[in-house]
């Protein structure tokens, strides 16, 4: 992953140390300077490559020996008994949805171990959110993609908050400074412009996958790789059983978030998503032009950021979908096909 020019100063906390980093990458997130690309997809291309170069770089390495799995003993597979058969583990685009039992994690593990991908996760602790950070820090350490490399991104206004965090040996913690605003809606719809800024000029260099987790929430079992795909969405806890016309999207037309009636397919919670670098950059991309977009037009949609990610990801499906169990509420009564509560939201302190 590439570094060439100075950005600038984060901090670091690995293994319970605190240090001081500087960052060296192209484009600065607060700099006015445009990356000269081709087309939105590019960005993580060269624009300077000639035609020769550019066939070069679809040629398959005939050669290149294929890894193979170290031997595994696990329960022999039946096409005449899934794993599920209580709920839809498969989308009519051919997406799975992940649930507990449709998966072995050993298998998968040792897959994802031969790609030595890295994995990034960003999250925001603004205002009365900093007292969230220890909880979900020492919960995602232990049980996000363990054993696998993990960058933790925290854009926070209270840096100060970030001590003695004890971190496992493949994870990395940086803490970005960011500046709050006066309202909740406008500290919400900024993540998609402050993301897709970084990937920019950042994460793209960094990680090889993406994912935005709220920081008001704690992890109670593993989060493995099984959740690794291109464009990877959650569905909602609250919105899990209700059918489609009854299901929260924004409807007005004149919002660019609009869902007409009669459409939609599953509905998304903004609190968990993610895939690769370049597919969340065009996500938050689009998520932001339309926030934008309706503002200019004196209108905010029905959940704010949420109702854009569903609006995207109704055009652009999600090519893994994540059921409730990877983002529970404790408020709600827990169905028998919830098997277990991998994440839960943590119920908020109005004292704080």
């Amino acid at each position: 992953m590439a570094i060439t020019k100075l950005h600038g100063l984060a901090i670091l906390v690995t293994a319970g140390i605190t240090g001081a980093i500087w960052y060296h990458h192209p484009f600065s997130p607060d700099s006015n300077q445009q990356p000269t690309t081709s087309s939105e997809e590019g960005i993580l291309l060269m624009t300077n490559m000639n035609q020769s170069s550019c066939q070069l770089s679809r040629e398959a390495d005939l050669n290149e020996a294929s890894p193979m799995l170290p031997r595994i003993l696990y329960p022999e597979p039946l096409l005449t008994k899934p794993g599920r058969r209580d709920v839809l583990v498969l989308t009519p685009w051919l997406a799975p949805i992940v649930w507990e039992g449709t998966f072995n994690r050993d298998i998968l593990n040792a897959q994802y171990m031969q790609k030595n991908i890295v994995t990034g996760v960003v999250t925001f602790a603004v205002k009365k959110y900093v007292q969230f950070i220890q909880g979900f820090m020492s919960s995602a350490n232990k049980y996000f993609l363990a054993g696998h490399q993990v960058n933790f991104y925290l854009f926070t206004d209270n840096p100060e908050h970030i001590s003695h965090l004890q971190m496992a040996p493949e994870n990395h913690l940086f803490v970005i400074p960011v500046r709050n605003h006066s309202h909740w809606q406008d500290i919400s719809m900024s993540r998609m412009d402050i993301i897709r800024r970084y990937i920019h000029s950042q994460f793209q260099y960094e990680v090889d996958y993406l994912y935005y987790i709220d920081i008001d929430v704690q992890l109670f079992e593993h989060i493995g790789v099984e959740i690794i795909d291109t464009l990877v969405a959650t569905i909602s806890p609250w919105q899990y059983t209700t059918r489609r016309d009854s299901k929260p999207y924004e409807t007005r037309t004149e919002s660019q978030a609009a869902i007409a009636k009669g459409e939609g397919d599953f509905y998304y919670t903004a609190s968990f998503y993610g895939g690769s670098v370049a597919e969340v950059y065009k996500l938050t991309t689009a998520c932001f032009k339309g926030v934008m977009e309706d503002r200019e037009n004196g209108i905010e949609a029905r959940w704010h950021d949420e109702s854009h990610l569903n609006r995207y990801l109704l055009y652009h499906k999600p090519t893994r979908l994540l059921s409730p169990e990877y983002y529970w509420d404790e408020e709600l009564r827990r169905s028998r096909i919830i098997q277990v509560k991998r994440m839960c939201s943590v119920r908020k302190d109005s004292n704080h």
